[in-house]
């Protein structure tokens, strides 16, 4: 495996990325944003950028969060315990709440379009995967850009369902890409209600998904490097993923 970092220009200034593809693959390779969680760009994304790379796909991973530090500046010193994650988790909150739906937008422009333009990835679809607040901007990347995202994937996505005119879950008649999510069990950013909510939205706006609860994993299910990682869980996001990007990117 292959990696490296590179930047990004966005129109409000430089993303770093992390990029990862598999030696020796005969190209070109599909493209695969991958999206962060909260807790940044930081070794164990690097870690599921590989892996996904390893299936035969370039993968970016942008900072997301480039307007308030670097990738070193922002990421956590080491493994999140239960306290060191709460603790984390109210420094990064208000950068989550100050990405919005007006910056994100043309940055995920500029990276979609600085994946297509690496050396040896093809012009065809890209796949998308995002992990927690990065599921809702996976989202907004097959809204916003239907012309090349084909499959995306959201994983313990919280407030895909609200009361505001702007929810997630009443902009998907703008998705063309096939959608997988897999939703946490104990998720209070996306209790049942608003799994079936979101359900029947997918439903009622003829995107092809695939939605589902995993029983016992909480928010956050897919990160090893915190207390609420659940292996069987990430396992079981990692083959489903592969499935969804096997069937839509070639």
């Amino acid at each position: 495996m292959s990696d490296k970092m590179i930047t990004i220009e966005t129109p409000d200034g430089a993303a770093e990325a992390y990029v990862a593809r598999p030696d020796d693959a005969p190209g070109p390779l599909p493209g695969v944003l991958l999206i962060m969680d909260a807790f940044g760009l930081r070794p164990q994304i690097e870690r599921m950028a590989d892996r996904i790379a390893s299936w035969g796909y370039v993968v970016l991973a942008p900072n997301v969060f480039y307007r308030w530090g670097t990738a070193a500046e922002l990421a956590p010193a080491g493994d999140l315990t239960d306290e060191e994650r709460a603790k984390f988790l109210t420094e990064a909150m208000p950068r989550v709440r100050a990405l919005t739906e007006d910056l994100a937008t043309p940055d995920l422009s500029a990276y979609l379009d600085a994946l297509h333009g690496l050396d040896g990835v093809a012009a065809g679809d890209i796949g998308v995967t995002g992990y927690c607040m990065g599921g809702r901007l996976a989202l907004l990347a097959a809204v916003t850009r239907p012309d090349v995202v084909g499959a995306v994937g959201l994983f313990h996505t919280g407030g895909l369902v609200t009361d505001q005119p702007t929810s997630p879950h009443r902009r998907l008649t703008d998705v063309r890409a096939d959608l997988l999510a897999v939703h946490a069990d104990n998720d209070r950013s996306l209790p049942p209600q608003a799994v079936a909510e979101f359900e029947h939205a997918l439903t009622s706006a003829g995107v092809t998904h695939s939605a589902s609860v995993y029983p016992g994993a909480l928010h956050g299910y897919t990160m090893a490097d915190t207390a609420v990682y659940h292996h069987d869980a990430a396992e079981y996001h990692y083959a489903e993923l592969e499935k969804l990007f096997a069937h839509n990117l070639c």
